[in-house]
């Protein structure tokens, strides 16, 4: 099957609003897609570009060709480039005052998450060290067992 990475238009007359979609290239510009990667509004100034980068380079990886359009929708998020193995990819895309206070909101939410995952990973590691110390506990007490038993 021909994958490809196109626009599906939404949206009003004269106010056109794009998903970004992964579908079988023989089908319609609007017809059933197997999955949804994104989204572009090119309406306000700065557009608004949304796309799943993970979900954008798996597809990349398995062989589906992005149209021209999208092709410069994922320079400007730096999709390719990652795809393409460059580390230091950075997107391109201005946001709008809005969307800061939306990322802004979502970075906290990230660092919460990160700090739980850390703290998650302390209490595990404190739990082995303590199981460990337990176990060596254990040993020495059946040696010291052991040798009251030779000694009688």
């Amino acid at each position: 099957m021909a994958v490809r990475i196109r626009l599906k238009r939404v949206g009003k007359i004269h106010a056109a609003q794009y998903r970004v979609v992964v579908v079988d290239s023989r089908k319609k510009r609007d017809g059933r897609v197997i999955e949804e990667v994104g989204y572009y509004d090119p309406q306000p100034n700065p557009s608004i570009i949304r796309i799943d980068s993970e979900r954008a380079q798996y597809w990349l990886g398995v062989g589906a060709q992005p149209s021209d359009q999208v092709r410069n929708l994922l320079v400007l998020t730096g999709d390719i480039a990652k795809f393409n193995g460059k580390a230091d990819a950075v997107s391109r895309v201005k946001v709008s005052e809005n969307d800061k206070a939306a990322q802004a909101e979502q970075a906290v939410k990230d660092a919460e998450a990160a700090a739980e995952k850390s703290k998650a990973a302390a209490s595990a590691k404190k739990a082995e060290e303590e199981a460990a110390a337990a176990a060596a506990a254990a040993e020495a007490e059946k040696a010291s067992e052991e040798a009251a038993g030779e000694d009688a």
